[in-house]
């Protein structure tokens, strides 16, 4: 008999990231000594009359607030056909960002793995289970930390010491630190003259710089230390095709876009319209774990590299059946503070700076489904509000 989606419970809870707090905007995440920043994220569960649960703790709350429009539907469903469930939840929220499928696809998938006692990798198609980290950085910060150029090339040396093989700059924003280019270049030179002939170095302004022309002298800065990638540099907010296709028309650094793009038609749209080098995609983002394998399917096609955006174990089951792929994201790291990472995993399952081996790398888990074990007695603990239900 076929199985069936009986109940399906989503739990928000807070976790505290100590030493951490916000820049001058209230936006992004930056060292503080002595301040604690509370997170949000979501327990999703979904029951089935088979007696295997699928689980998955992410999300956030736009994207939770979908789950609203989208969960009953799944109830009565047979959880296995996620290509039908993906199709009618993309129509179902064809008038919003979609962010409410990639939680609910990943709880499918890691029923799937479970119900037929296999890690993801296995359902997808293994091609490794070994994969290099990239170290990407918290935002420069004002506070001791990332605070100058020469703080970010140190850590870079930290890393590199670690075994890192590859490191990302997140660089300064949220105010007039936002507008100090020079500054933004010189942390360029400073790293790419530390460690750039033994790493692999990228660097993403998450959309901070203000003109083309902010984007374009940074690009060349790149350019001169020989950068591997150029993500998101300024403020259209990483969506224009036209915009970016100009400035690969400048720069001999690639680019990586896509990640601010909903949908495997507007990531197809980007590659086709040569607005981009690498394509980013990630299983929360994305439409969960069928939609981010279909960018990566696309990306192959056109003979492009798909890099996964944030670290996770939903994204190591993606890169372990993904060829066109090279970093793992451990992201946030710092020197001072730990990553912003939920504590709650009971397996010893972790995406912190020292998960790496020595040299540089992580492995897929290899348990059944996502191949990790929540904490739910965490979950429950600090939990922050009711538990929504829907059956």
């Amino acid at each position: 008999m076929a199985p069936t989606i009986t109940r399906i419970e989503s739990t928000e809870f807070g976790f505290p990231l100590e030493d951490v707090g916000t820049d001058e905007n209230g936006f992004n995440l930056v060292y503080r000594p002595g301040a604690t920043t509370e997170r949000k994220l979501f327990g999703l569960r979904v029951h089935t009359d088979a007696g295997v649960t699928g689980e998955y703790v992410g999300g956030n709350s736009p994207g939770m607030a979908e789950l609203n429009m989208i969960a009953d539907y799944l109830i009565g469903k047979n959880p296995l056909h996620r290509e039908k469930h993906w199709s009618e939840m993309k129509r179902a929220l064809r008038k919003y960002d979609r962010m409410g499928i990639g939680p609910l696809d990943i709880a499918l998938w890691d029923f799937a793995g479970k119900y037929h006692d296999a890690p993801i990798h296995d359902l997808l198609g293994t091609y490794r289970e070994r994969f290099p980290a990239y170290a990407s950085t918290f935002h420069g910060d004002e506070n001791g930390g990332l605070d100058s150029p020469a703080a970010f090339a140190d850590f870079a040396e930290t890393c590199l010491d670690m075994g890192y093989p590859a490191y990302k700059i997140h660089g300064w924003g949220g105010g007039e630190g936002s507008r100090d280019l020079g500054r933004e270049i010189e942390a360029v030179r400073a790293v790419g003259e530390r460690v750039g002939d033994e790493m692999d170095l990228m660097h993403d302004p998450a959309c901070e710089l203000e003109t083309f022309a902010d984007a374009l002298k940074l690009g060349r800065a790149l350019d001169e230390q020989g950068f591997f990638w150029y993500e998101d540099p300024y403020r259209d907010g990483g969506i224009s095709q036209h915009a970016h296709r100009k400035l690969r028309q400048h720069l001999d650094t690639p680019i990586l876009q896509t990640e601010h793009v909903r949908g495997l038609e507007p990531h197809t749209d980007f590659v086709a319209a040569e607005a981009t080098d690498f394509v980013r995609a990630d299983p929360e983002y994305d439409g969960g774990i069928t939609g981010a394998m279909k960018i990566a399917r696309v990306a192959e096609g056109f003979g492009l590299d798909c890099e996964f955006h944030a670290p996770g174990p939903a994204q190591r089951q993606c890169i372990a059946a993904t060829r066109n792929t090279n970093y793992y994201e451990m992201a946030l790291v710092h020197p001072e503070a730990e990553n912003p990472v939920p504590p709650v995993y009971a397996d010893g399952y972790a995406d912190r700076l020292d998960s790496v081996d020595g040299e540089g790398c992580v492995s897929v888990p290899d348990g059944p489904g996502l191949g990790v074990t929540y904490d739910w007695d965490y979950i429950e603990e600090h939990r922050t509000g009711s538990v929504h239900v829907y059956d």
